[in-house]
């Protein structure tokens, strides 16, 4: 699968846009928190330059779509998420989000995460979604049932650089 440019879509607090390098200053403030980060796969941000890497990335690399949230009004980008193609399994499609500190227990990861999975549900077919989080972050695991899924199993997963692993949950929804 391909990089597909992700439409812009909205609920009743956010738009969903693509990330551009002008949101770089914006999405270090996420990035590079370790309260927000604690439980990514990803290695904390530390400069300006790493988040434009990412960026830049985003575009050629990612399989699915890749979305900045933004409030609506100031158009002010407080986090991202994206969905696509689990890698385990591809008829099952994954997402992930995180979203800036001062912006949690607001309702407004679960209204982010709930408007990728419509999308992808109404505009491309999807049936089946996953997603996990660690077990030391529930909160996470609230968004996931929010959404509709539910609790499958247990498992791990390790950071990207294989550094560290966290116990898991691992969460589904099969639609009709």
């Amino acid at each position: 699968m391909n990089y597909y440019p992700p439409p812009v879509l909205e609920t009743e607090r956010l738009i969903l846009r693509p990330i551009t390098p002008e949101d770089a200053e914006a999405a270090f403030i996420w990035l590079s928190d370790e309260r927000v980060n604690r439980f990514m796969p990803y290695n904390i941000y530390s400069n300006l330059d790493e988040v434009l890497h990412w960026i830049n990335d985003l575009i050629p690399a990612h399989d699915g779509f890749q979305w900045g949230f933004a409030l609506k009004g100031s158009n002010q980008l407080i986090g991202s998420g994206d969905i696509g193609p689990h890698k385990g399994n591809p008829d099952e499609w994954g997402f992930g989000y995180n979203i800036r500190y001062d912006f949690w227990n607001q309702g407004l990861t679960t209204e982010a995460a709930k408007r990728m999975i419509k999308f992808a549900y109404d505009e491309l077919g999807i049936r089946d979604f996953c997603s996990e989080h660690a077990v030391d972050n529930p909160a996470s695991g609230k968004v996931m049932e929010k959404c509709g899924l539910k609790f499958e199993r247990y498992g791990e997963y390790s950071t990207f650089d294989g550094k560290q692993t966290f116990k898991a949950k691992f969460y589904t929804l099969h639609t009709d």
